[in-house]
């Protein structure tokens, strides 16, 4: 079979995806299957990039690659490609749509408002949330232009600089507490992950990508808060549709779990989140990979 692994892209994660992507070649090569990296640097790349492949392994993040809209390309050119379909990854892709939808179905997570322009801010409406706040690109990723704001001065900053990279962008309460990550692939719960970082006061940018930024490590809470917070991730993954694998951030506020938001194409370096899980149950980086390739090829069939 003849895996074309994507990466790269227009999004501000592109470096981000080049590691992941050269990651997953490196070690796909090792087997039995014809890789060839396939790195996007235009919208169009792809309908040129993907011909004669089989199968494509998305190491895309961001904009245009984790929002559905290649997922839409290669449906519409019957290729199939890892993780989630265009549906579940465009709602995704947008922290409002999916909070919403998070809410409707019950499932807890911070309360949050979304404004287009600075003049849409509304300091009363700001202030209910409580300060500090979270401002952050609605559609964005890596933490990117994400800020904690003390006053309404700091929120209209925040604001400024996530409308220079989105189109809209969220106030979310603050929630104080521990961050974790559940993976979950092919509907099966992978051990949660606790992020802690060393830079910075929450899992930012440099946290996430910076050599020493932050650590992480697979914990079991107390097994009634485990449980709870296993099936918080698992009802989110469903209720977004999501296919194949995602990972699913929360917070945990003195033993009350909160739901964040949801990674369509979390990365996929060795290193990364989503292959510490792995290991935790015995799953090396390229068996990881191969089941992914697996599960995908089944959803799609």
């Amino acid at each position: 079979m003849k895996i074309g692994v994507i990466m790269g892209g227009i999004s501000s994660e592109r470096e981000v995806s080049l590691a992941s992507g050269r990651e997953i070649v490196s070690n796909l090569q090792q087997g039995a299957h014809e890789v060839v990296p396939i790195v996007l640097d235009t919208k169009q790349d792809i309908f040129e990039k993907v011909r004669g492949i089989d199968f494509a392994l998305l190491a895309l993040h961001g904009k245009y690659g984790e929002d559905g809209t290649v997922q839409s390309i290669l449906d519409s050119l019957n290729i199939p490609y890892s993780g989630c379909g265009m549906l579940s990854s465009a709602i995704c892709m947008n922290k409002d749509l999916t909070k919403g939808i998070m809410k409707s179905k019950n499932l807890r997570t911070a309360r949050w408002l979304v404004v287009s322009d600075v003049a849409d801010l509304s300091e009363e409406a700001v202030a209910k949330l409580g300060y500090p706040v979270v401002v952050k690109p609605n559609s964005g990723g890596s933490s990117v232009a994400t800020f904690i704001c003390r006053d309404m001065a700091e929120v209209v900053a925040g604001v400024r600089e996530g409308l220079l990279v989105d189109k809209e962008v969220m106030v979310e309460e603050f929630i104080a507490g521990d961050e974790i990550t559940v993976p979950i692939l092919d509907g099966k719960i992978f051990p949660t992950l606790i992020i802690k970082p060393q830079k910075g006061g929450f899992f930012d940018y440099a946290s996430k990508y910076d050599e020493g930024g932050a650590t992480e490590e697979i914990i079991e809470f107390p097994a009634a808060l485990q449980a709870e917070i296993n099936t918080l991730a698992l009802e989110t993954y469903n209720a977004l549709k999501c296919e194949v694998y995602a990972r699913v951030d929360l917070i945990v506020c003195q033993g009350v779990p909160y739901l964040l938001e949801v990674n369509t194409l979390p990365g996929m370096t060795k290193t990364s989140l989503f292959p510490k899980s792995a290991q935790g149950i015995g799953m090396s980086y390229r068996q990881l990979l191969e089941e992914i390739i697996r599960v995908s090829l089944r959803v799609r069939e």
